[in-house]
């Protein structure tokens, strides 16, 4: 990994915490969004697809939802 020097300017490290926050509870708004339309929450980790399960346990079957 590249390491970069830090910046001198404090007010920059400011706006990017605020822009993560701000992407942080758009994910979050869209997460429950998903719940209520009933589709699943899955994610993407050493090449391999996790589905949430509604009880939490985490699976790498396919839910219906997503089956052809």
């Amino acid at each position: 990994m590249k390491q970069v020097k830090k910046l001198n300017d404090p007010g920059l490290y400011q706006k990017a915490l605020e822009i993560v926050r701000i992407g942080n509870e758009a994910v979050m708004k869209a997460k429950e969004e998903n719940k209520q339309y009933g589709i699943p929450e899955f994610f993407y980790k050493n090449g391999v697809i996790y589905f949430v399960k509604e009880n939490g346990e985490l699976t790498t079957e396919k839910p219906k939802i997503f089956q052809d």
